[in-house]
């Protein structure tokens, strides 16, 4: 059984590498919008149900039939919710990366337009929003290979990165590289910093996500922007001061339905304020992070996180 082990509980323990971010930066910092509304399960696509996770209606019962309201929660995210947020950002000239599930952009071009001017990298959100771990290997390599035509397609760029819903299948990461064209997957939440693996023999870089740093967190709870606010940024104060000996790297993870409310956006707007302030603050896109990894600190070879 212990042969067979497969994870990796050390990491870089008690001595992870100067990650040596552009400018001496103490932290990298990662913005992201998951850009899912119009690719979530629904009756309509044929899973049987009505998404509403990470929704106003999270957690109440599933009705017989197509939820209506549960629908246009998701809507308010592609209707209103993604353009609040791209103006933050705008505004301010801030970089983005956006995880984009490519159906939602078919269904979308005016959004998948957005995008393509933005000037935000795109990384692979999957084909649709729907579990990989439940699909067969052969499914989930169509979806891999239909999600990277139809995103360079509505947003002109070919995806880098990966990071599927609900968490990845143990064929996954395998079938990433078999595909090939991939500098990355974020499907980890392990670490603060980008490592290596070796998979199938091949280099595969991970730059970790987070479920903490995220506005999943005002799921199901009434909370304050205040609340909010304070939570990311005790988050980023905590790694801005280690960041003087040990940087690392900060993900913050947006939905359009969620912080793209009013009083959610509010608390975005005051992070994005404070951090700016600070020096030595690199926010930038997830591809910059993933391509000055690998250019920094190459592959090693098999070892650490092989």
């Amino acid at each position: 059984m212990t042969a067979d082990y497969d994870r990796d509980l050390r990491g870089y323990g008690a001595n992870p590498p100067d990650p040596k971010w552009p400018g001496g930066a103490r932290i990298a910092l990662n913005f992201v919008i998951n850009v899912e509304e119009g690719s979530e399960p629904s009756m309509q696509d044929g899973e049987g149900y009505t998404e509403t996770q990470h929704t106003e209606a999270f957690g109440r019962p599933a009705i017989n039939g197509r939820d209506l309201a549960g629908e246009s929660m998701f809507e308010y995210g592609s209707r209103v919710g993604f353009w609040r947020l791209l103006r933050l950002f705008q505004e301010r000239g801030l970089p983005l990366t956006m995880f984009a599930c490519a159906l939602a952009l078919e269904r979308n071009p005016e959004i998948a337009n957005a995008i393509r001017g933005s000037g935000s990298d795109v990384c692979s959100h999957g084909w649709r929003w729907i579990k990989h771990f439940e699909l067969s290997e052969e499914e989930e390599r169509e979806h891999i290979r239909k999600s990277v035509i139809s995103l360079e397609k509505t947003t002109g760029q070919r995806p880098l990165g990966w990071y599927c819903r609900y968490g990845p299948g143990t064929n996954t990461r395998r079938l990433l590289i078999e595909h090939g064209g991939f500098l990355y997957d974020s499907d980890y939440y392990g670490d603060e910093l980008p490592f290596w693996k070796t998979v199938d023999g091949y280099p595969h870089l991970i730059v970790p996500y987070s479920l903490t740093n995220n506005d999943g967190k005002m799921v199901g709870w009434l909370g304050t922007a205040d609340d909010l606010f304070a939570f990311f940024r005790d988050a980023f104060d905590m790694l801005y001061d280690e960041g003087a000996e040990n940087p690392k790297m900060m993900s913050v993870g947006l939905h359009n339905r969620l912080i793209g409310h009013p009083a959610r956006a509010m608390a975005l707007k005051k992070f994005l304020d404070y951090v700016m302030a600070k020096p030595d603050v690199w926010i930038t896109r997830r591809v910059d992070i993933a391509e000055h990894w690998a250019k920094t600190h190459p592959y090693p070879g098999k070892g650490l996180n092989e």
